[in-house]
């Protein structure tokens, strides 16, 4: 809303008391913060919480006995869970550049993790893909930072090294953030350089969580943007030995599968709490969206993601099912959950239409504003879609994934093979369904080979070097 453009129109009396309701107003949703002529006074803050690797079952909201996530579920008791909530990618690079732009994986043409994993003499030779985000494109924060937001990246970067930094791509601050997929060490000294060094032995996590208060406490005048994609959960497995030990003494079905990565989830869950706290220590509660998601599912070596099937880097739903949580002030009614399907490409759709923002025009959106679900209406999509054109060192080969309704289907590259699930009655993908219901694989077929098409996308070619004695060594 341009209230100065409003005020022009507005003669004599009618001015007074059309600013005498902004100030009524700003004092209502902000503590009566700046000044109600300046329009920024009503713009609501917004953080991203981007975890590294967190699976789907990896909190206590999301029926988890292992892990404890007090503060998560907290944030999920004041907002909306959303139970089918997916992330743009099987890996995390893709995840990074979908949430920043609004744009799929497939249409961005960054589609595997930077730099990622060669195959030279596999069956099908990848695509020459993009491994950095793209500079002709406007970002989320570039967007943001035009209409008076502070912008700030605290963590994790991996889109690029210099040329394409959290700094050339709208963010005034980059803390921890540089081309590398993982921390050299968990404790200080930590080896990046984007970051200083603490006290010796200080924890990562730890560390994030006190930069973003930081940044809370220096903007709480000014509206802002806090993207925090932590470090952790990913690997190296290192936990501070005080969570690791409690871990590593439960028994039964309490016990995790990794001390080290339930001690890790704990410290994210902590670092969420010192972000609430400070939130309402602050009194700009009621002026900050918080949203919260992970980049990609669970690790299979380290968490269990059953009933769903596989995990990271694979094809099936615990590749891409990942925490879902959005709490918007105002808009989101507290505890409420949704089994709508969602996309890390959501969010910047959502985050730019409730700011008022609005999308960059002419740039394509893949996303879609979850505004309506969160005021508890529907949403007027029942498709998603997944590219991953590459070897992944897991195992996976090269794919492509549509969800409509309760069908999942998964084309291979390889082969040409589908295989088609029923996410309603076999959530775990047992049971391949592409023979016995061929006309709906055939539907399902013929929409993702259109929107391949439709987002330009890349796709693998046979290996004229191919060499089945050696098609399963990286380069």
């Amino acid at each position: 809303m341009d209230h100065g453009a409003r005020r022009s129109h507005v003669p004599g009396s009618g001015l007074l008391r059309l600013v005498a309701a902004l100030q009524a107003l700003s004092v209502a949703i902000g503590g009566g913060i700046g000044s109600a002529a300046d329009p920024s006074a009503l713009k609501p803050n917004v953080i991203v919480v981007f975890v590294d690797d967190l699976g789907w079952r990896d909190l206590s909201c999301q029926g988890s006995e292992v892990f404890q996530t007090p503060q998560i579920d907290r944030l999920a008791a004041a907002g909306m869970r959303f139970t089918h909530g997916y992330s743009a990618c099987t890996v995390c690079s893709p995840s990074r550049a979908a949430l920043l732009t609004g744009q799929s994986p497939a249409r961005l043409r960054l589609t595997d993790w930077i730099p990622g994993h060669a195959r030279p003499f596999a069956r099908l030779r990848i695509p020459d893909w993009q491994r950095s985000l793209p500079l002709d494109l406007v970002t989320l924060p570039e967007r943001l930072r035009a209409a008076g937001y502070a912008t700030a990246s605290i963590g994790k970067w991996h889109l690029g090294g210099t040329g394409s930094s959290p700094q050339d791509h709208g963010f005034e601050q980059n803390i921890a953030g540089t081309d590398r997929g993982q921390p050299p060490s968990y404790f200080s000294p930590y080896g990046i350089p984007t970051l200083t060094d603490g006290p010796i032995g200080e924890y990562l996590t730890d560390r994030e969580a006190a930069e973003a208060v930081r940044f809370l406490e220096a903007h709480r005048e000014k509206p802002f943007f806090l993207y925090l994609p932590h470090h952790c959960v990913h690997t190296p497995i290192q936990a501070k030995a005080d969570v690791l030990a409690r871990y590593a003494s439960r028994q039964g079905e309490a016990a995790p599968k990794n001390p080290g990565y339930a001690a890790m989830v704990e410290s994210i869950d902590d670092a969420m709490g010192r972000i609430l706290d400070a939130v309402e220590s602050l009194g700009i509660r009621d002026r900050t969206a918080i949203i919260f998601t992970s980049d990609n599912g669970g690790l299979v070596q380290v968490t269990d993601n059953r009933p769903l099937r596989a995990g990271k880097g694979s094809a099936y739903e615990a590749g891409v099912r990942v925490p879902f949580i959005l709490f918007w002030p105002g808009v989101t009614r507290p505890g409420t959950a949704s089994d709508l399907p969602v996309i890390t490409t959501d969010i910047p759709a959502t985050i730019l239409d409730l700011t008022g923002v609005g999308e960059e025009p002419g740039q394509p959106v893949d996303g879609r504003s979850l505004a309506g679900v969160l005021r508890g209406g529907g949403l007027d999509r029942e498709t998603l879609y997944w590219h991953y054109p590459h070897y992944h060192p897991g195992g996976a080969t090269p794919h492509s994934v549509i969800r409509h309704g309760r069908w999942r289907l998964v084309h291979f590259y390889e082969d040409g093979r589908d295989e088609l699930y029923d996410l309603e009655a076999d959530p775990g993908e047992t049971l391949d369904l592409a023979g016995s219901q061929p006309a709906t694989a055939s539907e399902l077929r013929r929409r993702l080979d259109a929107w391949l098409v439709s987002a330009a996308a890349q796709v693998p070619s046979p290996n004229p070097d191919q060499d089945p004695a050696r098609s399963n060594r990286p380069k």
